[in-house]
């Protein structure tokens, strides 16, 4: 599908289309309280540049590693948690008081004060002059990147009925892949170039100056639930408490399922997400410029075909049983673990590189049915906190873990394996892949029913 086609279907459709999964707002109900196109196109892709900024911020780090290695001279181990533990602590805790917030307060100049935060401290990494410094950065970093997803994702629920968010959410947190992929670019042209310190002040500059003010003047605050056969809700007190929108994952088997089988998913494909670029460069042999030339394109174009093709792909199989939202992420699983396996088996870059591309397609397409999930299963006041519970699970295990225990594998087998030592690292994340396999697998058995519960008996 075309670029032009997936905005037209994303964004500009009318809102009489009917169809989809259980609970999908009415004909009339939507046309009633429908948003013009304009004002739904420019939400969406004003967050999805947003959260392009997001990516990108931490994708720099990952690609210059090397040369910020090579000047302050820390360990597999130390890189591991300041891409993963010191920034995913920070960005899950603080996501869930963000999200609560969300759910009570104007959700638009929140995340355009977030995306401010995160960029002043993205700047200040560029100014680190240890790994203490650009520990402290980090962390502001991921204090700031904490109020944009779960706030966006309230606020596209807003501007899109039930049965088309997987696909809306799918085309939004493309934002992901492609963010790697200008992160990448950007980086290897910025290493030979401005230096790494340039290129976290520049793109610092643009979100703070650029992005954050452009967000408030484009973008509508929606009315909450709009898009819901219930109609709008209006009333501040309606928000959930915390405890009472934990209780929803408690609750609800599907949920729970859920957040064991995103975490294991997310501690996969951020651990492959963080640590490929070095393992191609240091054990591969692929030298950096090859890597903006190379590895951003193909890391840009298959984390955004599994990202938005799993949204799209549940989007269409959920119209026939809401089993989708499982069983495709499942058998995306199924497929990742043999073809990482190849990937990394294999002596040259150039041969890693091309049989990578299938499991980095395969290891995102869990995010959009998840996150899809979540926002149709929750009341519109318990959203965006509903959405941070889930992150917590994305980011903790997966962002915090996911990195850190492929490093810590890689520094304990070095002496014995010298570079190799981050081949075996990596193999070591596909026993966690097949655990999450297993989670879809059984959440595939109990997703129906409580969608079909949730939708007809009214429970929040």
């Amino acid at each position: 599908m075309t670029d032009t086609a997936v905005q037209t279907g994303a964004a500009g459709a009318p809102e009489s289309a009917t169809g989809g999964a259980p609970g999908s707002a009415t004909p009339g109900a939507s046309a009633a309280a429908s948003p013009g196109a304009a004002h739904r196109t420019v939400a969406l892709w004003m967050l999805f540049a947003i959260g392009t900024l997001n990516f990108v911020d931490r994708q720099l780090l990952s690609v210059l590693v090397e040369p910020i290695r090579a000047e302050m001279a820390f360990s597999d181990t130390q890189f591991g948690l300041l891409t993963g533990l010191s920034f995913a602590l920070f960005y899950a805790l603080m996501g869930v008081p963000f999200a609560m917030a969300a759910d009570r307060w104007h959700r638009v100049r929140l995340i355009a004060a977030a995306c401010a935060v995160w960029s002043v401290f993205t700047a200040a990494c560029g100014l680190a002059g240890n790994f203490a410094q650009l520990a402290l950065a980090r962390f502001g970093v991921g204090v700031g990147e904490a109020g944009g997803t779960a706030p966006s994702l309230s606020v596209l629920a807003d501007y899109y009925p039930p049965d088309r968010r997987p696909l809306v959410i799918g085309i939004f947190t493309a934002n992901g892949p492609f963010g790697v992929f200008l992160g990448a670019a950007f980086g290897g042209w910025a290493a030979a170039t401005i230096g790494w310190r340039g290129a976290f002040i520049a793109i610092g500059a643009i979100g703070a100056l650029v992005a954050a003010p452009l967000l408030v003047m484009l973008v509508r605050e929606p009315a909450r639930g709009q898009m819901d056969a219930r109609g709008p809700v209006a009333a501040p007190q309606a928000a959930l408490p915390m405890g009472a929108s934990f209780a929803l994952f408690l609750r609800r088997r599907s949920l729970r399922m859920l957040a064991v089988a995103s975490g294991l998913s997310a501690f996969v494909s951020y651990g492959m997400l963080n640590w490929i670029p070095a393992f191609l460069m240091r054990t591969q042999g692929m030298p950096l410029s090859a890597l903006a030339t190379w590895f951003a394109p193909a890391a840009g174009i298959t984390f955004g075909l599994g990202i938005w093709g799993g949204g799209a792909l549940v989007n269409w199989a959920a119209r026939r049983s809401p089993a989708a939202y499982a069983l495709v992420p499942c058998a995306a699983t199924l497929v990742l673990i043999p073809s990482f396996a190849a990937a990394l088996l294999v002596d040259s870059w150039q041969w890693s590189l091309a049989l990578m591309l299938v499991p980095m397609v395969a290891c995102t397409i869990y995010v959009a049915p998840a996150l899809a999930l979540v926002q149709n299963l929750t009341p519109p006041r318990a959203r965006a906190t509903a959405s941070a519970i889930l992150l917590l699970m994305f980011n903790l295990v997966g962002l915090g873990g996911g990195p850190l225990v492929i490093g810590m594998i890689s520094d304990a087998i070095a002496p014995a394996h010298g570079a190799e030592s981050l081949r075996y690292a990596l193999l070591c994340t596909l026993p966690a892949a097949a655990l999450a396999a297993i989670a879809q697998f059984r959440m595939a058995r109990v997703v129906s029913a409580d969608m079909h519960g949730y939708h007809t008996d009214g429970e929040a």
